[in-house]
């Protein structure tokens, strides 16, 4: 068993993104190309989107602090601290409204292996 406390990494995350010439920052937490699911601690700075990705399976984001928007399919959801957003099927993008950590969690259908999003921030 490990455990890990999300509010330290996502304080990390969000620091590491501050600085970083892209403005983001990601670690996973559990998960890689040998298995199904896979978690990701993504720091992001204010005002930074997340390119739009295709959503490879069934996948939630859950903000553990800051405020972000998901769009999806031309709807827009905002989302801050202890909200949980369940990802549309199609492309999505995130954006940061402020500096913010949140965790991605994708199962992916068909194969295990690595969302676009998280092979874009690795």
């Amino acid at each position: 068993m490990k455990k890990f406390s999300l509010t330290a990494l996502a304080r990390t995350q969000i620091r590491q993104a501050i600085v970083a010439p892209a403005g983001r920052s990601a670690s996973t937490v559990f998960g890689g190309h040998e298995h199904t699911m896979r978690q990701t601690v993504i720091g992001i700075k204010a005002s930074v989107t997340l390119q739009e990705h295709e959503n490879p399976g069934e996948a939630t984001v859950m903000v553990l602090s800051g405020r972000i928007t998901l769009t999806s399919n031309g709807d827009s959801w905002e989302a801050r601290t202890g909200d949980l957003l369940l990802m549309p099927a199609g492309r999505s993008q995130l954006s940061a409204i402020e500096d913010s950590a949140v965790l991605l969690s994708v199962a992916k259908l068909g194969r295990p292996g690595v969302s676009e999003l998280e092979y874009d921030l690795t």
